[in-house]
């Protein structure tokens, strides 16, 4: 639900806690340690006695007392290494992130009719369909608002919801993927995917609601006129951008017959150079009537800077709230290290204990 002063509120944890530390510069003195190491096992206690020869005495020395000074010399060394992660102070803590989504509601309507296989677009330096072209910019522009409600209408011949308006943009690039031409009859209805659009937009509380068309064709199908669609936008107060899309002159279009597109023996679409036309003056008298913009896009290229013009026009302040929550560490490390320490001297005074 929005709430009043048209702001919707959501909130999350982060999944993982984060580890920090408060004297982190600390750390460093960790290097020490295995210099510490090193020093300690090149010298020793001066000798008690000396003989010409320690051939006679190396028998007698047992290989678990070697082992045993070995372990606990570990033990004195992870002892300081905890004591010095202690002095750090290591801090287990999660963030609460509260954000106030941007009101803005957008409703994203595709042209999907079969003109919109013909490839005058790229991507990525191949040729590509319209409608390829359409899905991957489309993608870009909703990824780079994440805190808008968006919708997608697509349309040949009549209208259809992809997507109502939603803010789990993860579920609406799945169906934006989805969409496909010749799901619905062949033809253009823009004057009713224009009425089905406005009717989705009906939340007068959203702060600015957005109907961007996308469309290659004129208006040959549908009950409801372009131009009468349009009047209803600007009489709900819904920015209004019509974008064309698509060249005029030849490019490569699929061959159609009574029965469809023509395809090869493997399925493969069968193309051929033939001249394309785009009615411009149509599209702007519709984006007139609707008090909105016109844009034209002949590339991919080009598409990309409309949706970019329009992402700049539709901004709105975002306000983002972040408390952080930790839990000290260090009574734990030192609590480890006097357990190691502890350890080491108790193991060192009995079942290990040297002679002088």
């Amino acid at each position: 639900m929005w709430k009043e002063g048209n702001l919707r509120l959501f909130d999350w944890w982060t999944a993982n806690s984060a580890l920090t530390f408060a004297r982190p510069w600390l750390l460093l003195l960790l290097l020490a340690i295995p210099l510490l190491a090193w020093l300690r096992g090149k010298r020793g206690p001066a000798a008690a006695l000396t003989f010409s020869s320690t051939a006679s005495l190396r028998a007698i020395g047992k290989r678990s007392a070697a082992r045993a000074g070995k372990i606990l010399r570990t033990l004195l060394l992870a002892a300081i290494a905890i004591f010095v992660v202690a002095l750090a102070r290591p801090q287990l803590g999660k963030s609460l992130t509260q954000i106030e989504a941007s009101g803005i509601d957008i409703m994203l309507v595709l042209d999907v009719s079969g003109s919109m296989l013909t490839k005058d677009f790229a991507i990525g330096g191949e040729e590509a369909t319209r409608v390829d072209a359409v899905r991957e910019v489309t993608r870009k522009f909703i990824e780079a608002r994440p805190n808008d409600r968006i919708g997608i209408i697509a349309f040949a011949g009549r209208p259809y919801v992809v997507s109502p308006m939603t803010l789990d943009h993860d579920w609406l690039l799945q169906n934006l993927e989805r969409v496909r031409i010749g799901l619905v009859e062949d033809g253009t209805a823009i004057g009713s995917a224009m009425a089905a659009a406005g009717s989705r937009l009906n939340d007068k509380r959203a702060k600015s609601r957005v109907l961007v068309l996308l469309t290659d064709g004129e208006n040959n199908a549908g009950k409801i006129s372009p131009n009468t669609a349009a009047e209803a936008v600007k009489a709900l107060k819904i920015h209004f951008y019509a974008i064309g899309a698509g060249i005029n002159g030849i490019a490569p279009a699929p061959i159609f017959t009574a029965r469809g597109p023509l395809t090869d023996a493997l399925g493969n679409m069968l193309y051929e150079n033939q001249p394309v036309h785009f009615n411009e003056a149509g599209l702007r008298e519709v984006a007139k009537i609707a008090d909105g913009k016109f844009f034209r896009a002949t590339d991919t290229e080009s598409l990309e800077e409309i949706y970019n013009d329009i992402d700049k026009l539709e901004k709105s302040t975002v306000s983002v709230k972040k408390y952080q929550q930790y839990r000290d560490l260090f009574p734990l490390c030192l609590m480890s290290g006097c357990g190691l320490l502890l350890a080491q001297i108790l193991l060192s005074q009995t079942i290990w204990k040297k002679l002088p």
